[in-house]
């Protein structure tokens, strides 16, 4: 499934990143620890976190992820929405908990 894909099905905001629309998503990651999710995250993972600074990108970038969700309508910092558009990860927002878009996204098949 692609990003592009998730974001109409779950009807999430594109804020950074469109350019990153086409990537693959193979499966779904949900923490806010940094480290944590430096270790534990996989290649193509679609990424729920509630952290909204740039180091998110950094972390998104070196694990290539598919894209960020940013749960709960959260503002992101324009800073990150930078950094994402520069590295073209989708940062995707959307007005669900972060246990919400685990559901919708497992009834995808993700």
């Amino acid at each position: 499934m692609k990003v592009k894909d998730i974001v109409d099905a779950l009807n999430l905001k594109v804020l950074a990143g469109g350019d990153g629309l086409d990537r693959e998503v193979k499966g779904v990651y949900t923490c806010d620890l940094l480290s944590w999710v430096m270790s534990h995250g996989k290649q193509n993972n679609a990424w729920i976190t509630v952290q909204i600074h740039p180091n998110v990108i950094a972390v998104a970038t070196l694990l290539e992820f598919s894209c960020v969700i940013i749960p709960e309508n959260i503002e992101v910092e324009e800073a990150t929405l930078n950094k994402a558009n520069d590295e073209k990860i989708p940062v995707l927002q959307s007005n669900l908990n972060a246990y919400e878009i685990c559901i919708e996204l497992n009834k995808l098949g993700v």
